[in-house]
């Protein structure tokens, strides 16, 4: 079964998309601030991490660059989620080295879409 890192302060959101990858067929790890999702990355190494960008303790992009410094999470999949869909916000996540790019609210389809690309 592939596994799937949800990273995200954001408690509703964390449980839509829990709901949808279980119902896909993903086993799901959950992370509620960015060095917990460091941590969890690294002890459970999981297939791919939806990761959001504004998160406390750590932001997404400063998760993003501890685990592309990890040589064993280097090319773990990360896809950015982020509520601020802001005119730039795209490249400038895509330019840090994010593999993907969701806005919230979730397109379900996009989503699906960048599972199937990636897993």
């Amino acid at each position: 079964m592939r596994r799937v890192l949800v990273a995200d302060d954001n408690l509703p959101s964390r449980e839509i998309l829990r709901e949808v990858l279980e119902m896909s067929g993903y086993e799901v790890m959950e992370a509620s601030d960015g060095e917990e999702a460091v941590q969890k990355a690294q002890r459970n190494k999981p297939d791919l991490m939806l990761l959001d960008i504004q998160m406390p303790r750590l932001d997404g992009f400063g998760v993003l660059k501890a685990l592309r410094a990890d040589p064993q999470l280097a090319s773990l999949p990360v896809l950015a989620l982020t509520a601020f869909a802001m005119q730039g916000d795209r490249e400038r996540a895509m330019d840090a080295g994010f593999d993907g790019y969701i806005t919230k609210p979730l397109d379900l389809t996009l989503l699906r879409q960048e599972l199937r690309r990636f897993l």
